[in-house]
């Protein structure tokens, strides 16, 4: 992969990380998390347990939204777990937004009776540890946890992903035409969650739910891997 996707963790030594951060954790969960280890970046990608994670939230900035709904689901390059697969509700800090309700369908009364976040941390964790979180746009899981994380249990997690956006990215440089070329009919190339699967020949699915979002993430990911790189990839050239 290109320096694009890897400039970021050139001088990170996950697997490192991850030793010295057991070391300092406080809550039992955050160490379990670092214990359970980060694979070698010369790990081939088929050897490697992934999770397709994905959040529904009350809007974009972490520091000001919160999660509303978390699904992931277990995999490999091989298959999909769907029988291991998670979705769940959670109870936002501040108050529902009628405008974020149109995006992800959730309204006051499905959140009036759901669980903080914090009430299931252990269910998160243990879909988490061992694995390494695959995410179409890193720029909400990754913040949005570790904003939850430092709220509730006042530590964080540091934690290398794989992002299919960013993947996209790498492939379509010029995907945004200059003036002259859009004059010459020329469109820009989307690399949404559900236009980059078409151009995979992948199926829709309806979007904004967290757990639909998490398979069609997964499935995205199963198809670059087919169609761009190989299964004895390195995983340090695809996680971010």
């Amino acid at each position: 992969m290109s320096d694009s996707i890897k400039s970021g963790n050139r001088k990170q030594d996950w697997p490192d990380n991850y030793r010295k951060a057991a070391e300092k954790a406080k809550d039992s969960r955050i160490r379990a998390f670092y214990q359970a280890g980060c694979p070698d970046p010369q790990t081939p990608i088929k050897e490697v347990p992934l999770v397709a994670l994905d959040f529904e939230t009350t809007g974009l900035d972490a520091d000001r939204h919160s999660i509303i709904s978390v699904g992931l689901v277990p995999f490999t390059l091989g298959g999909i777990q769907l029988g291991k697969a998670w979705h769940q509700i959670v109870r936002p800090q501040l108050p529902l937004q009628q405008d974020t309700v149109t995006i992800h369908g959730i309204t006051h009364s499905e959140i009036e009776h759901a669980p903080d976040l914090a009430d299931v941390l252990d269910t998160l964790f243990q879909h988490l540890n061992g694995r390494i979180p695959v995410v179409h746009y890193r720029n909400i899981e990754r913040p949005f946890l570790n904003t939850a994380l430092q709220w509730r249990l006042k530590e964080q997690l540091r934690f290398p992903v794989i992002d299919t956006m960013a993947i996209e990215a790498h492939l379509h440089p010029n995907r945004n035409p200059s003036r002259w070329q859009q004059l010459m009919g020329k469109q820009p190339i989307s690399i949404r969650l559900a236009d980059s699967r078409t151009r995979y020949g992948l199926p829709h699915y309806a979007g904004h739910n967290a757990l639909i979002d998490a398979i069609a993430t997964a499935e995205l990911f199963q198809a670059q891997v087919q169609h761009h790189f190989s299964s004895d990839t390195p995983i340090g050239d695809l996680w971010v």
